[in-house]
């Protein structure tokens, strides 16, 4: 599924979309403002886009972005988490300028949604920092908003939580900062040729928790079936038991580049291969790609033990992407 095309943000009446500044960082560090832990509750799915011009670049001169993108997505693993609660956290000290409430959270792509037109964010919240410095936090959960107009907020105080509302199809947070007005990129705010962070806005604790990586394992698990994105997406897929008809293995990888060669084998207790897949070199960017591979249940039914998956990208022949997990049966 593309992304590339819908999540396009625009802020809460009045803000409007600017271009990338090319300021000097001034103003309070950044720390990360979701209660999760990437690489294990949530992960970054897209970057600032740097290129002024047609296409895109990230600060580390990646693709890990979209056209005109002028924040951070941090996206929850599944919708299940969402409904569990994540907490949005402030990014820094500063005064409630800004907020809404009251929009439906519901993906773009369901059928029963409504036009988003002029309320792309969502529901969100604008902190200001002082010295111009401004963050905004967009599709959070309606009815979560748990500061008002004018309120004095600390740096990592909760303000609400990850929702669904707004130009989303995924849970996400996205925050976007600016300057009197306009995009600062925190990774590079001061802008300029080059790739890489350069004296950026966060907070060592933030920076190491989101440190660039170039595509990653999103859910790795097994079912008793065939399964679609959407499931994946929804969470809570039920484990296969002896009695499943199928024991398929599934991954949800993110943010993988053209030219990847994914492989997914799934062995038996003994370490026998029961199937395995190589697809094709992926034909472009892929925001997020499902893999399975699986076997039918034997005559005889599942023997008793751990069942196992190792799932591999290859980029150029070497593998940048593992992951290997199991199940018991």
């Amino acid at each position: 599924m593309r992304y590339l095309t819908l999540l396009g943000l625009t802020a809460f009446a009045g803000f409007g979309l600017t271009g990338t500044a090319h300021a000097a960082p001034v103003g309070p560090l950044l720390g990360f403002p979701l209660a999760c832990v990437v690489g294990q509750t949530c992960e970054i799915q897209h970057y600032v886009d740097r290129e002024a011009g047609p296409g895109v670049r990230d600060y580390r001169c990646g693709a890990q972005s979209y056209e005109g993108h002028n924040g951070i997505d941090i996206r929850l693993l599944e919708m299940a988490a969402q409904r569990r609660g994540v907490n949005v956290l402030a990014a820094a000290a500063g005064k409630v300028t800004r907020l809404r409430d009251g929009v439906a959270d519901i993906s773009i792509r369901d059928p029963r949604a409504v036009s988003v037109a002029n309320q792309e964010c969502g529901n969100g919240v604008a902190i200001d920092h002082g010295n111009g410095l401004e963050s905004q936090y967009c599709h959070m959960a309606r009815g979560s908003i748990s500061v008002k107009w004018g309120d004095t907020v600390a740096a990592g105080a909760p303000i609400g939580r990850v929702g669904l509302s707004g130009n989303t199809e995924f849970p996400h947070l996205h925050l976007t900062l600016r300057r009197n007005g306009v995009v600062v990129d925190p990774f590079a705010p001061a802008g300029g040729p080059g790739c890489g962070a350069r004296d950026d806005l966060w907070t060592p604790l933030a920076r190491t928790m989101m440190a660039y990586k170039s595509g990653a394992v999103l859910n790795a698990a097994f079912a008793g079936g065939a399964l679609t994105m959407t499931e994946v997406e929804a969470g809570g897929v039920p484990t296969p038991s002896r009695t499943a008809p199928y024991v398929v293995a599934y991954v949800r990888g993110i943010t993988l580049q053209a030219g990847d060669v994914i492989k997914l084998e799934l062995k038996d207790p003994d370490g026998v291969s029961l199937a395995r897949s190589q697809l094709p070199p992926l034909d472009r960017w892929k925001a997020q790609h499902l893999a399975y591979v699986g076997k039918k249940q034997p005559a005889g039914g599942w023997k008793a033990g751990t069942y196992w998956a190792d799932y591999q990208v290859l980029r150029s022949g070497r593998v940048v992407i593992s992951r290997r997990f199991e199940v018991r049966l």
